[in-house]
């Protein structure tokens, strides 16, 4: 080991091209990326499609009733502090949380905003797969992560998020290279918002016929017998995925985590059968086998072939809030806090629930609240985040921020923060170019 705490092993395979460092720009980044923090794992449970921060952690009990809508607010484990009344078991949890009530931006789309929510920078500067857009916030935070071997640096399930069919940027390592697009552990149907769900240990096994020596046998003869195409860095790339592929089937504890039919049964009650809950089952369960960050969408959809409802209420806001949204997102968020609580797990682990954008003061003629990012909210808990904390405020009709308004930006500072990774510190691209992770400041949750 050195005086960084490295062995010998990292940083040799850092000096071959790790995200494009050589030796010294390694230490450099490492170094400075450095700060004290208690969180080891980060959790991002993503609400797509835009949550609304008046049915959810801002209700307005006091506004007009064309904007504070149909449901009433309720109070929380902190005083003075309510919160939408079809949220009560995380109204318990608001000791634990820290909610932040002023994030805002200027873009409406959902893409964009994604995009921006989820890497801290706006503006795509293309295609999802485009190696010039920011990487986003579970690649790098994963950068300054070592797993176990077999292990991913980062996982995203159970599917990717598309806009109007089209795949959304910000999912993916951008600029840091494909090793660190966070592994997709999607539904065994394989297609975003439909087809079954039902998350199982069958994909992370091996056939029955298939053993385990047999399995090493074909992995020996394979690398003797292929020949690099396609240049160094593409042969690189896939040889990397296959290795990994491997271990995750023969040496790593990833299997196991998959497979939630070892699941204390009560505790998959707990979480309940639906996506939603399974899905952050599954979280909890990657980031006890070692993965130091997973990004959970936070649907509803049914695990019998539900469609993953997400959270764009154009149409019909109150029922769905009511009937469906709002009680699996109840449930399965608080599962997850009480879960790592009595595992010992939270004060180690960062939970982050981020979303888009709000939802518009006034209700549309459809019944719904359309997209809002003016200002909306979102919320931490664990790994170091002091718990019973609002940070900032929005105006008394929740249209714009009223105190302490912040940004993405600042969002990511946060999370950075928590998770002892410098804002300012710089990584490079794949070609070598310099690039500071953040131009956000953190905000006072800690």
């Amino acid at each position: 080991m050195n005086e960084l705490g490295y062995s010998r092993r990292e940083v040799l395979r850092s000096s071959v091209g790790l995200a494009g460092l050589t030796l010294p720009t390694f230490f450099q980044a490492r170094a400075q990326g450095a700060v004290a923090a208690k969180a080891k794992a980060c959790i991002v449970v993503y609400s797509w499609g835009g949550m609304s921060h008046y049915e959810s952690f801002d209700p307005k009990p006091d506004a007009p009733s064309e904007i504070r809508g149909e449901f009433g607010s309720i109070p929380t484990a902190t005083p003075g502090v309510r919160f939408c009344e079809y949220i009560p078991m995380m109204a318990k949890h608001q000791d634990k949380l820290a909610i932040i009530r002023s994030v805002h931006h200027r873009d409406g789309g959902h893409g964009s905003a994604l995009y921006y929510n989820l890497t801290g920078h706006p503006k795509a500067a293309g295609k999802a797969l485009d190696r010039k857009n920011w990487p986003c916030l579970a690649s790098t935070m994963s950068y300054f992560r070592n797993p176990p071997v077999g292990v991913p640096r980062a996982i995203r399930l159970p599917h990717s998020m598309y806009d109007n069919g089209t795949l959304i940027p910000g999912q993916f390592g951008g600029w840091l290279g494909g090793q660190y697009d966070p592994v997709l552990l999607p539904t065994p149907a394989g297609v975003p918002f439909g087809g079954t769900s039902r998350v199982s240990g069958r994909e992370m096994k091996l056939q029955p016929i298939v053993k385990r020596t047999r399995m090493r046998q074909r992995q020996v003869l394979l690398k003797t017998l292929e020949k690099e195409t396609g240049g160094q860095a593409a042969y690189d790339q896939l040889d990397r995925f296959r290795k990994m592929a491997a271990d995750m089937l023969l040496d790593s504890a990833l299997a196991e985590a998959y497979d939630l039919e070892g699941e204390d049964p009560r505790v998959r009650q707990m979480y309940s059968n639906h996506m939603g809950g399974q899905g952050m089952l599954l979280a909890r369960r990657l980031v006890e086998a070692g993965v130091p960050v997973v990004q959970v969408c936070a649907g509803a959809g049914d695990l019998a072939g539900g469609s993953g409802d997400n959270w764009d209420t154009h149409r019909d806001h109150f029922p769905k809030m009511k009937k469906r949204l709002l009680p699996v997102f109840d449930r399965t968020a608080s599962a997850l806090l009480t879960d790592l609580e009595q595992r010992g797990m939270l004060d180690e682990t960062l939970v982050v629930f981020l979303t888009e954008f709000g939802r518009t003061p006034k209700v549309n003629g459809n019944g719904g609240r359309d997209h809002h990012p003016g200002v909306y909210s979102v919320a931490m808990a664990g790994g170091g985040v002091r718990g019973g904390v609002v940070y900032g405020s929005s105006d008394s009709k929740g249209i714009s921020p009223g105190s302490d308004g912040c940004t993405p930006e600042d969002v990511h500072a946060t999370v950075y923060k928590a998770m002892g990774i410098d804002p300012k510190a710089q990584l490079h691209d794949v070609e070598g170019r310099p690039y500071q992770i953040c131009e956000g400041k953190a905000l006072g949750v800690f």
